[in-house]
């Protein structure tokens, strides 16, 4: 079940030779009249066309509706990819019995390539006639690049009847702010637009910022948070019960997301979560838990089940945050490899506690836990191995 199981949604997919495996690659997700929407986006400075017309949508109105096409990204293409973008959303919500302006775009695929408007037009009566409420595992498929999996999540808030739904894509190029990769989560709430963009900001921006995969923030992340209202009542304001129990929602499925993103990694063979406390704050916490969470070293130690601390240590000193060494305390898992910024002088001869920690990175899910003082900022960061196949899909991208 995906962005299709709250009420009030259609969806489809549908292949229109985008890409040359010939799999689905155009999708739809329509709301009901009166959906709302809040977004957000990559901040890369060379942010893609549909990202750029996005933006200005939801900034305008009140967007129900989102097109994505995988294969072309529509980035670096300068002034015809902003008329590429804008026409392929004419020409489906046009289709769709939209106005323009309730379309958003998303596109995701190779850097530079312009859109194909020919088989945009080709395959819109198709996508069209093919939305249903069931449609939203083919719309979480038809949004797939180099994923292997397609990534869907739900969940209630059953006391107050609620459902939430969600799907994303994104395997690399994922080192977010804001938002990554592409990311569609649905309730059917009534919540007015202002605070569903609080919403996403806090239940979804914070878990999405916490992933990365290779230090590299994409051209067109985007997440969007769309409330169709189709459950009916009053609208669910901050600080309500309800509220906080849609929120838990919504939660719950930008974490399983998080997750499902991390695991599909581009080559992954290891989840990689590193947990930091004691920062003098939650920022300094993040910026350590990426840095370590994004270090080739610590990475390719991750893929060779190699517990070594002084990779860790290594980028916590050089995140830029102020930490005082003799502070810092390091485990792999259960087993503390430093204390006080010292590796444990046995550690490379005492069998036993190198052994535990070469156990724990055996696992499907590597832990790095990383004090560094008696602070109360904390933050976590999920990343991944980086092994010999993350470069050979990445040295045959565009080949």
């Amino acid at each position: 079940m995906s962005v299709t199981y709250p009420a009030g949604f259609t969806a489809s997919g549908v292949t229109a030779g985008f890409k040359p495996s010939g799999l689905p690659d155009l999708g739809v997700l329509v709301g009901v009249p009166g959906t709302v929407a809040a977004g957000l986006f990559t901040t890369n400075r060379v942010s893609a066309a549909p990202v750029r017309l996005s933006r200005a949508r939801l900034a305008a109105g009140a967007p129900r509706a989102v097109l994505v096409n995988s294969g072309q990204a529509n980035a670096a293409t300068g002034a015809a990819g902003d008329a590429d973008a804008l026409s392929s959303t004419v020409l489906a919500s046009a289709a769709l019995g939209l106005e323009a302006g309730e379309l958003l775009p998303c596109s995701t695929g190779v850097i530079g390539e312009p859109l194909h408007l020919d088989l945009f037009e080709a395959a819109v009566p198709a996508l069209v006639a093919s939305l249903s409420p069931g449609g939203g595992d083919a719309f979480a498929r038809s949004i797939m690049t180099t994923d292997t999996v397609d990534k869907q999540a739900h969940a209630d808030a059953p006391d107050e009847g609620f459902r939430v739904g969600g799907c994303a894509k994104g395997v690399g190029m994922i080192a977010p702010d804001l938002a990554t990769m592409l990311v569609f989560v649905t309730t059917d709430a009534v919540v007015t637009a202002r605070d569903l963009h609080s919403m996403a900001r806090e239940q979804l921006g914070s878990r999405f910022n916490s992933l990365t995969v290779d230090d590299c923030t994409s051209t067109n992340d985007t997440v969007l948070l769309f409330a169709s209202g189709a459950a009916g009542g009053a609208s669910v304001a901050p600080g309500s019960t309800a509220w906080m129990h849609l929120c838990e929602a919504v939660g719950r499925v930008g974490e399983s997301l998080v997750r499902q993103l991390a695991a599909d990694a581009e080559g992954a063979n290891h989840v990689l979560i590193v947990e930091v406390t004691g920062a003098d704050a939650d920022q300094d916490a993040r910026v350590i838990a990426k840095a370590v969470a994004n270090s080739p070293l610590v990475k390719t130690a991750v893929f060779g089940g190699d517990p070594n601390p002084g990779r860790v240590l290594q980028a916590v000193g050089a995140s830029g945050v102020a930490v005082d060494p003799g502070r810092l305390d390091v485990w792999f898992g259960e087993t503390q490899l430093a204390t006080g910024g010292v590796i444990a002088p046995d550690y490379f001869t005492d069998g036993d506690r190198a052994g535990a920690a070469r156990l724990h990175m055996h696992g499907r899910d590597v832990h790095i836990h990383v004090s560094v003082g008696d602070g109360n900022g904390t933050s976590r960061a999920l990343g991944c191995d980086l092994s010999y196949d993350y470069v050979r899909i990445n040295g045959e991208y565009t080949t």
